[in-house]
């Protein structure tokens, strides 16, 4: 899972039906430690848009940090995330969940397009999946 998904969990938003989905059905949730100081990060621009007000954005802070997500530290990661963003000119932070979905050998669930596409007809291209293909 990576913070586009996760956080529409908890923000009702275009895909967030799909994104419960994953929630309901996907069994084991993984995610690296990453996640936590990127939804932080949409919430806080949601706050600073008037999509949220202050305390809603905590309390889905607080709600997120609950989540039943299996955490992998990115320490483990970093080596992996770090080739694969060169290699398909991503950020590393993008290359985290990239990472671990292939460390894993499993797919990320994200609702960034431009993630997906980045990986289309690549080697990588079972790791990563459009939250819209999930719905």
């Amino acid at each position: 899972m990576d913070a586009s998904v996760v956080a529409k969990w908890f923000i009702p938003e275009t895909g967030t039906d799909a994104a419960l989905k994953v929630l309901d059905t996907a069994g084991q949730l993984l995610a690296p430690d990453l996640i936590y100081p990127e939804c932080g990060n949409v919430i806080w621009k949601k706050v600073v848009r008037g999509e949220l007000d202050h305390q809603d954005g905590r309390d889905v802070l607080v709600a997120i940090l609950g989540a039943p997500l299996e955490v992998v530290a990115s320490r483990e990661l970093a080596v992996a995330a770090y080739e694969i963003a060169q290699r398909f000119k991503r950020s590393v932070y993008d290359s985290l969940y990239v990472a671990l979905a292939v460390a894993s050998d499993c797919a990320l669930v994200t609702a960034d397009e431009k993630l997906v596409s980045a990986f289309k007809g690549s080697a990588l291209e079972t790791h990563v999946r459009g939250l819209g293909a999930w719905a």
